[in-house]
This record gives structure tokens, C-alpha cells and sequence, in this order.
């Protein structure tokens, strides 16, 4: 007969009833451990783990009121992570039983047993122990992974004006259920302040819930969102909770709210205004307790004026709008970005503490970085995967100004375009003189005089 990986433990003062229950339930788990005396149980416990505790509930042979079996019941209740507990007595009473399965029993068995009903109920006991096992080691996988992401997510890096105003708004909203929009172009960063805003609020104990809804198709929009019941549809092979059902009691982050298409807007509104949601192929409406953050990197107010973003819903989910600013307007913090991604990844791929040389700071301040925060941080990540210099040069750093197209009345002048080309020189040769007056074909002097006359800093 196959056995449970079960580890069992027996409690009673009569050593024949031992022998029995241990004979009995050898061939159904691993092990089975006996105690004569319920006095040895927090001995036992401290040196050994068990999955079922099958405690007798008398064994002074005067008392049969059941009161020693609750004292030890209470006692194993009290651990962190108590076993299942399943009371044996010869003196049942409705009152003992109904006490018992108050205090933490699982069951309740007569003396003498049958030994089929002893069978099935310490099974049923080692099954619901070994469930709760599982929900507790998903409980401690999911905080390490939350932690994971708020380690990730969890600290902001800059010092600029315009970030510390978002960090003294972000601190204000967080502790509300207002409803956030965040506009910001790519690579600002827009997850990360929803993260921080979700971490520094009341629904901190349970994981916000993400989606990028610019990569959902229209044909999925609502099974994603609103969920679906089993046959609603060819692929609908069970019953499946939508995103708003799954982040019920914590935060939901739509990430690009812009590009919902128009023709579902309005099912996305209807969600929000009356916090309930229907799944695909039922009539049963969910209640759904959300907090909501959107962000977007379109300007959502010309898709208003256009037709193409409702106005009802864009007031509906922005009680609060946050402007993250793009890394070219934030003094001083390219800097401090980058030092973090350096000590970031050389970390991560076991270099030697790499450092900025003067030369490529200026460059990388002088660079519009249109890719912001995360153009930044791979431009780090490839010069420290490919560097082989302690002190990074400004070669280490690949970087690539979009081309700006220019009308005929955009053209640039002929002052114009010398004053670019000189500046062009001299960042390309890291400002020495010599070396951009040689490919400028200038001499050194009338560098210098140009310098002066355009202001080049």
C-alpha cells in the first residue's frame, strides 16, 4: 500500500491504544511518532516537525471532563505554523466536540474507532496541512518577490528641483485612494512612480497588479481585464478572473490608458464608475475594490480633441495628474544616475568599480538623452559589459542624436551652421583645441575668436 509523506504523531496514556493507532496508519504515512505523556509534546516539537497530531483528550483516569486534551490542544494551537490536530476520547460529549473544533481541531474521533473513518479523517487532516503548507510557501515566495520588485522599483535616483516636487506629491497621494495619471515620455520611469505610490500606500500588503494594455488586442481586451467563464468562447477552457478581480483589494496599473481604442472605452468606464465587473459569458456582476494608477506617453488631452480618447473617462481616472520630466530637464541627475547603474552593474557582471572621467561626464550631459532615464541605463550597461578601462572614456559611451528633419523655413543659417559644426567638433574631440582646429582646418586663434563669438561653453 502507498504511503503520504505524512510525518504523524500520536498522544495518549494508554499504550495499548498507541500500539493500535500505529499499526494502523504505518502502511498510510512515512513516519508515526507516540507519546505516552502529553507533558513531552513542546520537547518533541522543538526537535522534530510533524503534520498531524492525534491527541487523546483525558488522561488523568478520575477526569473525563476532556479539559487536559483542550490545555494541550490551546498549547499546540500557539506554535507559528500549528499542526492539524485531531481530538480522541472515549467520554464524547457535544459540548467537548463543539469546544474542540473551536479552539483549532480539525476533527473530532470516538473511542473505540473504526478503523476506515481513523483512516479518512487523518488523511483528510494531513491534506489540509499540506495545503496550508503550500499557501504559506506561496505567501513567502510572493514577499520575496514583491520585495525583489520594490528593491528594483523602490528607490528613486535624483536630486534635481523637478524631482524632489514629484517626490513631495508622490508622498501626499500615495496615502489616498485618488485615482493617479502619469504623463511622461518613454523611459521616464512611469512604472517606478506607480510602484513607489502603490508601495507608500494602505494596499502595500498585496502586489499591484500591471498591464500594458497597448499589447492587448481588442479581441482580448475584455477576457484580460473582466475575466471569462468556461465556454465563453472557443479557448475558454475554465473560468478565468480578469485583472480588475485579481487586483481587488490592492492597485491596478494600466500602463499606455492612451492607446485603448475608442470602441472600448466605454466598457472600461463602465467598470470604473460602477465597481462591479461581468465576465465574458456570465450575468453575474463581481464586485471590485481597486485603486487605480494609469500612465501614458501620448498627449492624451490632443486625443481628446481629436475624438479618440473619451473625455468622461479621462477625467474619471485623473483626480491626480503627474508630469514626470524628461532626464534632459533634470540638472545634476545624469550624474547621480549614472554612478547608481554603474555600481548597478558591475555588480551584476563582476567588474572592477568603474568611474566617470571629466571628459565623458560632459558628454554625457551635453547629450538630450530623448530615450531618458532607460536610454541612459543601457548606454551604462553595454559601456560596462565593454569597457575594459577602470576610468570610463568618453569612446566607452555610444550614443546617437535623432536626426531632426528641417523645413525650408527651418533652415539654419550660415552663422547657424558654422556655430553647430564647431560645437559638433569640439564634442567629438572632447574639447581639446588642438584636434578641432586641425579638423576644422582653423588655427588655434581663430578657434578660439569663434568660440567667443558664438558663446560655445
Amino acid at each position: 500500500m502507498k504511503h503520504t509523506e505524512g510525518n504523524i504523531l500520536i498522544v495518549d496514556d494508554n499504550v495499548d491504544v498507541l500500539f493500535s493507532a500505529k499499526m494502523l496508519l504505518k502502511d498510510h504515512f512515512k513516519t508515526i511518532h507516540t507519546l505516552n505523556d502529553p507533558e513531552r509534546i513542546p520537547e518533541f516539537l522543538d526537535t522534530k516537525s510533524c503534520d498531524v497530531v492525534m491527541l487523546d483528550m483525558n488522561y488523568s483516569g478520575s477526569d473525563t471532563s476532556g479539559k487536559e486534551g483542550l490545555y494541550w490542544l490551546r498549547k499546540l494551537m500557539s506554535y507559528d505554523h500549528p499542526p492539524q490536530v485531531v481530538m480522541i476520547t472515549a467520554f464524547a460529549t457535544i459540548e467537548n466536540a463543539i469546544q474542540a473544533l473551536k479552539q483549532g481541531a480539525t476533527d473530532f474521533v470516538i473511542k473505540p474507532w473504526e478503523n476506515e473513518k481513523l483512516v479518512a479523517t487523518m488523511l483528510s487532516a494531513y491534506q489540509l496541512s499540506k495545503s496550508r503548507q503550500e499557501v504559506r510557501q506561496l505567501r513567502i515566495t510572493q514577499d520575496h518577490l514583491q520585495k525583489d520588485i520594490d528593491k528594483q522599483f523602490g528607490e528613486f535616483v535624483g536630486q534635481s528641483k523637478a524631482m524632489k516636487e514629484l517626490y513631495g506629491i508622490i508622498s501626499k497621494v500615495a496615502k489616498t485612494d485618488a485615482n493617479v495619471i502619469i504623463l511622461g515620455e518613454n523611459g521616464t520611469g512611469k512604472e517606478l512612480v506607480a510602484r513607489s505610490i502603490h508601495r507608500l500606500s494602505l494596499r502595500a500588503h498585496k502586489p499591484m497588479i500591471s498591464v500594458d494594455l497597448g499589447s492587448i488586442s481588442e479581441t482580448l481586451f475584455e477576457s484580460e481585464l473582466f475575466g471569462h467563464v468556461k465556454g465563453a468562447f472557443t479557448d475558454a477552457r475554465e473560468d478565468r478572473a480578469g485583472r480588475f478581480e485579481i487586483a481587488s483589494g490592492s492597485t491596478l496599473f494600466f500602463d499606455e490608458i492612451g492607446n485603448v481604442p475608442l470602441t472600448l472605452q466605454a466598457k472600461l468606464l463602465t467598470a470604473l464608475q460602477n465597481r462591479v465587473v461581468t465576465r465574458l459569458g456570465s450575468n453575474k456582476q463581481v464586485p471590485v475594490d481597486i485603486r487605480l494608477i494609469c500612465a501614458t506617453n501620448v498627449s492624451i488631452y490632443d486625443k481628446v480633441m481629436e475624438g479618440a480618447f473619451r473625455e468622461d473617462l479621462l477625467y474619471r481616472i485623473k483626480t491626480i495628474e503627474l508630469h514626470l520630466p524628461p532626464l534632459r530637464e533634470r540638472e545634476g541627475d545624469v550624474e547621480l544616475l549614472t554612478c547608481h547603474f554603474l555600481e548597478m552593474y558591475g555588480r551584476k557582471y563582476r567588474k572592477q568599480v568603474m568611474k566617470l572621467g571629466a571628459d565623458t561626464l560632459r558628454k554625457l550631459e551635453r547629450y538630450s538623452w530623448p530615450g531618458n532615464v532607460r536610454e541612459l541605463q543601457h548606454a551604462v550597461e553595454r559601456a560596462v559589459i565593454l569597457s575594459d578601462h577602470r576610468i570610463l572614456k568618453p569612446e566607452d559611451f555610444y550614443l546617437h542624436e535623432p536626426v531632426k528633419k528641417h523645413s525650408v523655413k527651418d533652415a539654419l543659417t550660415l552663422d547657424e551652421l558654422e556655430e553647430a559644426t564647431i560645437k559638433k567638433a569640439l564634442d567629438k574631440n572632447t574639447y581639446n583645441i588642438s584636434k578641432t582646429a586641425a579638423e576644422l582646418g582653423l588655427s588655434r586663434a581663430a578657434l578660439y575668436r569663434k568660440i567667443q563669438k558664438y558663446d560655445i561653453k
